[in-house]
């Protein structure tokens, strides 16, 4: 789980939609977190895989903007949003595995091209039949 400053955060409160009834027209519970990617300090290349993954989240200025309205809450609803930019974050932390290149062998390209050969002699045979001159 990654370490996120505090000071990186600003957290604003909303009135939201969702679950609460009257109680959400008079109450900010949504929950508005902004963090200041460059105050995480990661490594260029998880950057650029945060900035993937978060997509429309991420604004130019380099500020992740997640919100919460999900609870009746604020405290469930900033629980949800801290969980959620615990998740990205992590997920960017994650190298994907190198690729290793692998070609077919040889006994593989032949039988793909015997079995195009086949396929190729049905199809001819469906012609159309030319009486013989």
């Amino acid at each position: 789980m990654a370490d996120i400053p505090e000071n990186a955060i600003t957290e604003k409160f909303l009135a939201g939609s969702g679950p609460g009834g009257q109680n959400v027209n008079k109450v900010a519970t949504a929950c508005q977190l902004r963090v200041d990617v460059f105050a995480l300090g990661l490594a260029p290349d998880a950057y650029r895989r945060l900035k993937t993954l978060a997509g429309s989240r991420m604004t130019a200025a380099g500020e992740l903007v997640i919100l919460a309205r999900s609870f009746r809450t604020q405290e469930a609803n900033r629980a949800d949003a801290r969980a959620r930019l615990n998740e990205l974050v992590d997920a960017a932390l994650v190298r994907p595995e190198r690729r290793i290149k692998t070609k077919p062998s040889k006994a593989a390209k032949a039988r793909r091209v015997d079995s195009k050969k086949a396929r190729s002699s049905i199809k001819a045979g469906r012609g159309r039949v030319r009486p013989d001159q």
